[in-house]
């Protein structure tokens, strides 16, 4: 934009010179006639004057000497019709088209003494004229040759001289712009950063009051307006950890009178019936662990980006990875022998002694495998779960890949949303936030949840972390490949 700005005033800083320059030079122009005009008619008058009192004594002798001592020093040539004769002096005759068309106006009783302007680059003399003779009579004319190369030499020095001032004005006007421009749109680049800030992090710093006064009231109302969304935004985290939160006592209450009740009942579908009521509480109690989770693995993204307090206190450790997918996998392996999955970690040695190794919350690492197992021993029973840790160049990727009915894509897109559920999986139970909870604790640590198809079917998931390079410990895989697990559970 500033270049767009930037480009529009020099054109217009430079039609502005163009105008301002040739308002000059044409001054220029006129003022070197004028000048030259001046001495020339006083010349061409003197000669007339001369003429006449040699019209009058019949002596043209001192006439003809004065034409050639004028004609010596200047160059110009003189011509004056006499009653007796015609006198000449350096070359110019009236065989000239100019000449004749200045002698037969003078004829007339019409003095031409008028020079046009000097033309930079013209060529050829000019030519004026007057008769002499008692009040109204003629009694002869006088033309006087006008050379204009010298006036033209010193306007195309001015040319010159105007032509760099021009320049030099046309880049003074051109800084100028440049830094009204840039005091101008300083405030509007600060306010499309600060609102594209706003978009990605829900936050942003108050913008610092510069540039025109409407400019500095946009600034004041946009800090205004993100405050009052920062704040609302968090309001409404707070309120969904606080209601969940809160939500867990009378829950936890109701599970104690259900428990309770359970005892006393006797009959078979009363059985029935309170185990339908206890299953939907349990439902209740996921949905709500899930929303917690979620209200706190958004909170650390949140404050990821912002690095706000979260980031600044929580210093993330340099681990091993390989070891949570170990401990993460020996216990979903009860789940995966229930489901009838084959559970399988890879371990692929890199060289003798070293290990792949990434900056992540452990506790949260852990979380985010555990989800993405349970995702995939849900949706894909019977099937093979493979966990692999690949390193790629400058990154470090956990994969879950199984062999299950996979997901569109479309569906893999909408995967991490909140409560999205599949619809070829809404009789399997679920709280549609599992993948949603991974997809932000990946964000808080550095890291991305990206899903695609499983090449051998079924769905892959790849949790992809920046590496911190390798040293002594477990093994990793060598490899490359993104994954994304079967995320029908949110």
């Amino acid at each position: 934009m500033r270049l767009r700005v930037l480009g529009t005033l020099g054109v217009l800083a430079a039609l502005l010179v163009v105008v301002a320059a040739a308002a000059i030079l044409s001054s220029a122009s006129r003022e070197l006639a004028q000048e030259v005009q001046i001495n020339r008619v006083s010349a061409l008058n003197r000669f007339a004057q001369l003429a006449y009192d040699a019209a009058l004594d019949g002596d043209s002798g001192q006439l003809q000497g004065e034409m050639d001592r004028y004609s010596a020093l200047y160059g110009e040539g003189v011509l004056i019709r006499l009653p007796s004769g015609t006198l000449r002096s350096g070359g110019l005759g009236d065989g000239q088209p100019e000449v004749r068309n200045a002698v037969s106006q003078a004829s007339l009783n019409l003095s031409n003494t008028t020079l046009p302007p000097v033309q930079a680059f013209g060529s050829g003399p000019a030519f004026i004229s007057r008769s002499f003779g008692p009040a109204s009579q003629v009694l002869g004319e006088a033309v006087l040759e006008v050379k204009l190369d010298a006036a033209r030499q010193k306007l195309r020095e001015r040319y010159l001289l105007v032509g760099l001032g021009a320049v030099l004005l046309w880049l003074l006007l051109l800084l100028g712009a440049a830094r009204v421009t840039a005091w101008v749109l300083r405030p509007v680049h600060r306010l499309n950063s600060a609102a594209q800030e706003l978009a990605a992090r829900g936050k942003t710093a108050r913008l610092p009051e510069a540039g025109p006064p409407e400019l500095r009231e946009l600034s004041r109302s946009f800090s205004r307006m993100a405050q009052a969304v920062s704040e609302s935004m968090e309001s409404q985290r707070l309120l969904i950890a606080d209601t969940s939160h809160q939500l867990r006592n009378p829950v936890g209450a109701l599970r104690l009178r259900l428990d309770l009740l359970q005892l006393k009942l006797r009959s078979a579908e009363e059985q029935s019936a309170a185990a339908d009521v206890s299953a939907e509480l349990e439902r209740v109690e996921e949905i709500l662990d899930g929303v917690l989770r979620l209200a706190s693995a958004e909170h650390r993204a949140s404050e990821q980006q912002s690095g706000g307090p979260a980031s600044s206190e929580m210093e993330v450790p340099d681990i091993d990875p390989f070891a949570v997918l170990q401990e993460e996998t020996d216990r979903a392996r009860p789940a995966a022998e229930a489901a009838g999955v084959v559970l399988e970690l890879e371990a692929l040695e890199l060289q003798p002694g070293r290990a792949l190794r990434l900056h992540c919350n452990p506790a949260e690492l852990a979380h985010m495998v555990d989800e993405l197992l349970a995702n995939a021993i849900k949706y894909a029973p019977g099937t093979k779960v493979t966990v692999a840790l690949r390193a790629r160049e400058g990154a470090v990727s956990i994969e879950v890949s199984d062999g299950g009915p996979g997901l569109p894509a479309k569906d893999r897109a909408a995967a991490t949303s909140r409560f999205w559920r599949s619809p070829e999986h809404q009789a399997i139970r679920g709280t549609g936030l599992g993948m949603t909870i991974v997809e932000r604790l990946a964000k808080a640590n550095g890291g991305r949840l990206v899903l695609e198809e499983n090449p051998g079917g079924g769905l892959r998931a790849l949790l992809e972390f920046p590496g911190t390079g390798s040293s002594g410990g477990h093994s990793g895989a060598d490899g490359s490949g993104a994954g994304n697990p079967e995320a029908t559970d949110g």
